[in-house]
């Protein structure tokens, strides 16, 4: 065994069998789980993001799970910093940590670093905030297909910030938001070994509709209706959510909001593939060859 430090990054979308295969690893290194997925930050979105139950949270130690409210302003920087500052703390304890997500930006902050952006003046971002205020996320979606179609490709897209911030940059600069993310790729004191889970996409599809399905048995519905006087807060901008507050509003029935909820969730997961295929150095896996996924990382730590 080679006495360099290792995280092992499990990527793919949602509802693909991430969680199962990290326990396992994680008990067969005998280490620590990290989430780099940003949703699953927030304590009070327990049934709209998939988090591990309390018994797989129970098995192995995990870190960034209920680790914030949706009412703190939190980022992919402070994510970065923080992740790292816990990392460099557990790598003096285990040689293996395993870091897992569909978050592709927050994965990326820790592999690669983040790219320096441009300060752009406040009173764009203060005009661009007021216009979405006024004409809503439609509009955000329109301008940044139109003037950044790379990035809202990959971005989610019902993320208010996240398409605010292109369109700032946007107008500010006249150059792409994606001009600007280079991957100057910073150093890291450990090795990253990537693995993708990856299925066929009507089985992927099927799971995302069989647990969605199970999400809206145990809650989801009434959760929703608990946070939405929060509703426009940006963690709540998320699928899972914003279509059930759609319904509480009264834009269509309950059978409609479901519809969407599925529809939106297959959107999601095909965004999550376009991002995560774009890089090489993943490797990509069945989740069902769990022993080939285990060779294949003793063979890398080897």
């Amino acid at each position: 065994m080679s006495n360099r430090s290792y995280l092992i990054l499990v990527v793919g979308p949602t509802a693909v069998g991430k969680t199962d295969i990290c326990l396992n690893l994680a008990k067969k290194f005998n280490t620590e789980i990290v989430s780099c997925d940003s949703r699953q930050f927030y304590r009070e979105m327990k049934l709209g993001t998939a988090k591990p139950s309390s018994d797989e949270l129970q098995q192995v130690s995990h870190h960034f799970i209920n680790s914030l409210s949706i009412e703190e302003d939190y980022d992919v920087r402070k994510f970065e910093k923080e992740a790292l500052a816990l990392l460099e703390g557990l790598f003096k304890h285990h040689q293996v940590v395993i870091m897992t997500g569909g978050s592709g930006l927050f994965a990326d902050a820790i592999v690669n670093g983040m790219d320096e952006m441009p300060e752009v003046d406040s009173e764009i971002r203060s005009g661009i905030i007021q216009e979405y205020e006024q004409k809503g996320l439609e509009f955000l979606q329109e301008e940044v297909a139109k003037n950044d179609p790379e990035y809202f490709g990959i971005v989610d897209q019902k993320n208010p910030q996240r398409l605010m911030r292109a369109l700032e940059i946007w107008r500010g600069t006249g150059k792409k938001f994606s001009s600007f993310r280079v991957k100057s790729k910073k150093e890291r004191p450990f090795e990253v070994i990537k693995i993708g889970l990856e299925r066929d996409r009507e089985a992927l599809y099927a799971r995302i509709d069989r647990r969605m399905d199970q999400m809206i048995a145990a809650g989801l519905f009434d959760e929703a209706d608990a946070l939405f006087g929060k509703r426009n807060l940006n963690a709540l901008q998320t699928v899972g959510y914003s279509e059930i507050f759609g319904y509480i509003e009264g834009k269509y029935d309950k059978e409609e909001a479901i519809r969407l909820l599925k529809r939106n969730s297959r959107r999601y997961a095909k965004r999550q593939m376009t991002w995560f295929k774009k890089d090489e150095s993943i490797k990509w896996f069945s989740p069902e060859k769990q022993e080939e996924i285990l060779a294949y990382i003793q063979d890398q730590i080897a």
